[in-house]
């Protein structure tokens, strides 16, 4: 299965540069990411400038000009680029019409806002994640046991991808792991995500047996900075 290509476009007069690292990381989790855009208008210092993995797209002055660019390039996107999955991060509810048409489409969308955000573009997303002021949280590695550098990776897609802390699918996390790193859990002694999962209790709290059986992290079992 090839890797999902990802766009990414922030509204850079209504989202702070503060969260680049939180939206390339959620970014990060869908797939391989291929444009990472910041619409802005021209006649406004921003902080999206000195960000690195941005391009800035400059949207001329005017009300809604940087809105008006966002939607239009990533229509384009959409019909002539083979873009699959959108993340779209704001918390103006201009962006409802361009979320529910690109999901018409049957395309991906990550919405990405602060507490702000109104319920009409959260509910026009596939998903929508708020952005807090608290920093990304990071997994380290344990070498004397526990988490390894593989669970930092799964708990990182189940982070993303978890609505109100409900977690995510056994099957949508095997596909997003497959998605985003290439693991075959096949080839790992365990050979299935469950038993993998089930096999670190202190890592990962898990749903009975099912087809719609979910799997949490639980914090404490892995060390964060």
């Amino acid at each position: 299965m090839a890797t999902p290509r990802v766009a990414v476009l922030v509204d850079g007069d209504n989202v702070s540069a503060k969260f680049a690292e939180s939206i390339h990381e959620a970014a990060d989790s869908l797939g391989r990411v291929d444009v990472a855009r910041v619409y802005a208008a021209v006649d406004k210092p921003s902080e999206w400038q000195t960000m690195p993995g941005f391009r800035c797209m400059g949207a001329g002055v005017g009300k809604n000009a940087a809105d008006l660019l966002l939607s239009i390039d990533a229509m384009e996107l959409a019909l002539e680029q083979g873009i699959e999955c959108f993340v779209v991060s704001s918390s103006d509810n201009d962006f409802t019409h361009l979320a529910q048409r690109l999901r018409e489409r049957g395309l991906y969308v990550l919405g990405l806002g602060e507490e702000k955000a109104p319920v009409m573009f959260r509910a026009a997303c596939s998903s929508f994640k708020l952005l807090t002021n608290e920093p990304p949280a990071k997994c380290v590695a344990n070498l004397n046991g526990g988490a390894s550098a593989f669970d930092c990776e799964i708990r990182k897609v189940i982070a993303t991808n978890s609505q109100n802390g409900s977690g995510v699918s056994i099957v949508q996390l095997a596909t997003l792991m497959r998605q985003k790193h290439g693991t075959k859990i096949s080839e790992y002694p365990e050979k299935t995500w469950r038993r993998y999962l089930s096999k670190r209790p202190a890592l990962y709290d898990l749903d009975p047996k099912g087809a719609e059986a979910k799997v949490r992290f639980r914090p404490d079992g892995f060390y964060q900075h």
